[in-house]
């Protein structure tokens, strides 16, 4: 539902977005398939029943441990069972979810805990995750850690293996008062008492990445999950008769994740395989044992499959939806992609503040190259002046995007002053610059703050590195600005080559010259084995810059 102009347009055009609870989707699913696999963690299988069962129970024990409605609940928990469990039973007894990245360091998860006031904090019995959280623990104001035992998620054999084996790698817990035990959670066969609750009551704080600051708690609610959930199911076409699987590889602690691994495939009653990681031999051993219909990722874990000998690509032609998101999808990494696997990759896009997809590319139907779609089903999206953003920009004309809809996030977590500055007459301002063609699909050229500012000229580092993408030697490219005495800033291009492949400087340079401006044209350029990524698998520009700043410093 494009909307570029100043007339009106209502939400409820087109298929409706009904108001919900993220609970209700687990609930109609046990109803309605009590028997289906809901999840499978490396070999082991739960029921919806069983899963249903789970999250009646852990919601009276956190109640009766002293969880309260409204009390911040943290899940710091790679892809599991109990994440799914604790999630559910969490918003079952009126808590909000904060989730937390496992790898964060001491101080990350001490600024991200007192931030949102979190309370109780779930994490798996190894020592690497679990041992930072109990050493900031009270010091944050966390009560209570929900201890959840990995073998008691991994099936028989593996679990004997882990406990005979991995010894080293378990916590050694050395404030018992502070640990409240899964065993003990799941203790009462009482139902939880009744919570009143809302669509519009928020469900979780998702922390936006930090990359342009202090990280802050997106509000998203009841209504914002389940409105994005429906909003796939429009856009997949449906559940039909056969059950779907989904590879869940990407993390659930990112919101990417957490609508389309999780509540979307709760919401059809799909078979969940979990990975705790992106471990390729796993990722491939996985797909044979259980081929998906459904495979969610960011563009990086594309490229890694890309990256195989063709004789270990695995054959995806069985993956009906088939999804990227997270970050800009170059056009020669989904053309090979397909070309290779057999499956129909999509680009879509979104944010943390919209919990997270507002355009994607139709499942069936025309894919535009190096653009992200149309507007999800209830959404529209507005193109914006970025220096007076009160005024929307004609058709095919760059600027800030912004957007309306029922998933649209409440605002920032105790941030009056930052949510007032995101919305511009009721819309999300995006921070991203693009552009809707003649049929509503959307491009986007780059972020508002990765801008480089060329003598008077705005260069947008996407198109760089789209172009050197082109090349067949590279495997990853980032640009970046950095300072420059004349122009005020230059581009520079770090590339990462495909492996076998050799690369130099002057190949790349003269390559570029035929695709890119002169304005455009990168000053300087560095060649790595790899590029740094974030935590969930995207190339990750701040580091690059970081190093920028030390190098002209030093």
């Amino acid at each position: 539902m494009p909307h570029s102009g100043g007339e009106t347009q209502k939400l409820t055009d087109g298929p409706l977005v009904h108001e919900r609870l993220i609970t209700d989707l687990l609930d109609r699913a046990v109803e309605r398939w009590p028997e289906r696999t809901a999840i499978d963690f490396l070999g082991r299988t739960w029921t919806y029943s069983q899963i249903g069962d789970l999250v009646t129970r852990a919601a009276r024990g956190l109640q009766d441990a002293g969880l309260k409605p409204g009390d911040r609940f943290g899940l710091c928990l790679p892809n599991c069972p109990y994440f799914v469990v604790l999630y559910f039973a969490a918003l079952k007894a009126g808590a909000v979810i904060v989730n937390f990245n496992p790898l964060y360091t001491e101080s990350e998860l001490t600024h991200q805990i007192r931030d949102s006031g979190t309370r109780f904090m779930a994490v798996p019995d190894l020592a690497m995750i679990h041992d930072k959280v109990e050493n900031v623990a009270r010091a944050s104001g966390v009560e209570k850690i929900v201890l959840c035992p990995m073998r008691d998620m991994l099936p028989w054999l593996q679990g004997v293996g882990f406990e005979l084996f991995k010894r080293r790698d378990k916590a050694k817990i050395r404030e018992e008062g502070l640990h409240l035990r899964m065993k003990q959670l799941l203790a009462s066969s009482l139902y939880p008492d009744h919570v009143d609750r809302r669509p519009d009551d928020v469900a979780v704080l998702q922390y936006t990445g930090g990359t342009t600051g202090v990280p802050k708690g997106a509000m998203l609610t009841h209504g914002n999950l389940a409105a994005n959930s429906e909003q796939m199911l429009i856009h997949t076409g449906g559940c039909g008769s056969r059950q779907e699987r989904t590879l869940g590889v990407l993390p659930m602690f990112h919101v990417f994740a957490l609508t389309t691994v999780l509540n979307y495939t709760i919401e059809i009653g799909a078979e969940m395989v979990l990975l705790p990681k992106f471990d390729m031999e796993q990722v491939l051993g996985t797909i044979k044992r259980k081929p998906p219909t459904q495979f969610f990722g960011v563009p990086t874990i594309y490229i890694a499959l890309n990256a195989l000998e063709k004789e270990r690509i695995p054959d995806l032609s069985n993956v009906h939806a088939c999804i990227s998101g997270g970050a800009p999808l170059p056009l020669e990494v989904r053309e090979a992609f397909e070309a290779n696997t057999g499956a129909r990759v999509v680009e879509g896009y979104g944010l943390s503040e919209t919990a997270p997809i507002i355009t994607c590319n139709p499942i069936d139907g025309l894919i535009k190259d190096n653009s992200c779609g149309p507007a999800f089903p209830g959404t529209i999206i507005e193109i914006r002046d970025p220096d007076n953003p009160e005024t929307l920009m004609p058709q095919g004309q760059r600027g800030e995007i912004c957007a309306r809809g029922p998933q649209v996030m409440k605002g920032y977590w105790n941030r009056p002053d930052d949510t007032r500055d995101v919305f511009v007459d009721g819309a999300l301002r995006t921070g991203d610059i693009g552009y809707l063609d003649e049929d509503g699909y959307l491009f986007i050229v780059d972020r508002i703050k990765d801008v480089i500012f060329c003598g008077g000229y705005n260069v947008y580092p996407r198109v760089i590195e789209d172009a050197a993408y082109h090349h067949p030697a590279v495997m990853e490219a980032v640009a970046i600005g950095i300072d420059d005495p004349y122009r005020g800033q230059s581009p520079k291009l770090f590339v990462a080559p495909r492996e076998g492949e050799t690369l130099t400087v002057e190949e790349l340079q003269a390559f570029l010259k035929e695709r890119l401006s002169k304005i455009e044209m990168p000053r300087e350029f560095e060649i790595r084995e790899s590029l740094p990524k974030t935590m969930i698998g995207k190339l990750s520009k701040k580091e690059l810059v970081e190093e920028e700043h030390k190098r002209l410093a030093s």
